[in-house]
């Protein structure tokens, strides 16, 4: 499975500096507000030491690791939902995106401009939150009116125009979707409503907030109950060009774990309720993204779907158990290497070879 996050924010917040240093690209990243104007995408792998540890076991031709797509669209500004700026156009682009990080300017620079002249996170992010709500209602009333007429002819439409209304009263009070206890997602799931979407908050910081233990717990505050990351997007610029072990100096100076597009993949893999499985093998090593809670068929339905449709067992062997025995053979002979059935709940670290058969 596939997995896109949208990248939100106003203008001049940091967002495509932010994506370049993710993506590796040189997209246009200027002091002015508008600067990208068609939605950027890139594609980048989620990084895994397991994969190359396993390459070298098993001799692989090719490592394939699991990915992520980031989407970065224009900047919004208050009224993007009337038409303001570049207007709600562009939220368009991330109404497929499976979660949604919202970037937050928390540093001072009186040479970068910023659109409500002047640095205040928590208007920001009620700025950027009003605005995908005003969107989501857009959405919301254009369904309703047209329930509202099949309601007429067919009774059974009554429940689905309840809950939107129900949906609509919370809009306008300002309340996103995401913090309802009561989401039927098969009246909503075709709607691909913004605020539905979980939200990663990345405040983007400079060198001296990410030292600064007040400043950060003030800002991870303002997030609620979302994820909340600190991220320095000049510092994360800086790291593009260095080797692994310089970046990984320069990160430890300022007592930062990893690199900003490792955190964000882990808090998204996270918040989405998502793991990942390893297949291996002489022709290739490969990630492969499922949820939670999934079992070895729907896991192996990922692959191709016959897999799924053809499930007849899963060998199993747990990453560690494998690296510590050394080789397949002698994890086998170890007792390692299990036989799984259809009932079986996959676990992060499985390196899983599916038997399956499909008659036509």
């Amino acid at each position: 499975m596939s997995l896109s996050i949208g990248i939100v924010g106003l203008p001049n917040v940091g967002k495509s500096t932010l994506f370049n240093a993710l993506t590796n690209n040189d997209i246009l990243a200027a002091n002015y507000p508008f600067a990208t104007i068609e939605p950027n995408t890139g594609a980048v792998p989620v990084p895994d030491d397991r994969l190359d540890v396993l390459a070298k076991m098993y001799n692989s031709e090719k490592i394939i690791p699991a990915s992520v797509t980031f989407v970065d669209i224009a900047g919004l500004v208050a009224g993007a939902s009337r038409g303001e700026g570049l207007g709600n156009k562009f939220l368009a682009n991330i109404r497929q995106c499976d979660a949604i990080i919202h970037i937050v300017r928390a540093f001072e620079n009186n040479d970068i401009i910023h659109v409500d002249n002047g640095v205040h996170p928590s208007r920001d992010i009620e700025t950027i939150n009003t605005e995908l709500i005003l969107a989501d209602l857009q959405t919301i009333e254009t369904r309703i009116g047209r329930l509202q007429k099949e309601a007429k002819a067919d009774p059974k439409v009554r429940d689905a125009l309840d809950y939107l209304e129900g949906i609509k009263r919370n809009f306008e009070a300002g309340i996103p979707l995401s913090v309802s206890k009561n989401i039927i997602h098969e009246y909503i799931n075709d709607l691909h409503l913004l605020t539905a979407k979980p939200v990663i908050y990345v405040f983007n910081v400079n060198e001296e907030m990410l030292v600064n233990d007040d400043a950060k717990n003030g800002l991870r505050h303002l997030a609620g109950d979302s994820p909340a990351l600190l991220i320095c997007a000049k510092l994360e610029d800086e790291l593009k060009g260095l080797s692994p072990s310089d970046a990984a100096e320069l990160l430890a100076s300022y007592d930062v774990p990893e690199m900003g597009l490792v955190q964000m993949i882990h808090a998204a893999y996270d918040v989405l309720g998502l793991q990942s499985y390893l297949t291996a093998g002489q022709k290739e090593v490969r990630a492969w993204t499922i949820h939670q809670g999934w079992t070895a068929p729907q896991a192996a339905g990922v692959i191709h779907s016959d897999f799924e449709r053809g499930f007849i067992a899963a060998q199993v062997v747990d990453y560690y158990d494998l690296i510590a025995a050394g080789s397949e053979v002698a994890a086998k002979a170890a007792g390692k290497v299990r036989t799984e059935g259809r009932d079986y709940v996959m676990q992060p670290n499985d390196i899983v070879e599916f038997r399956f058969n499909v008659t036509k």
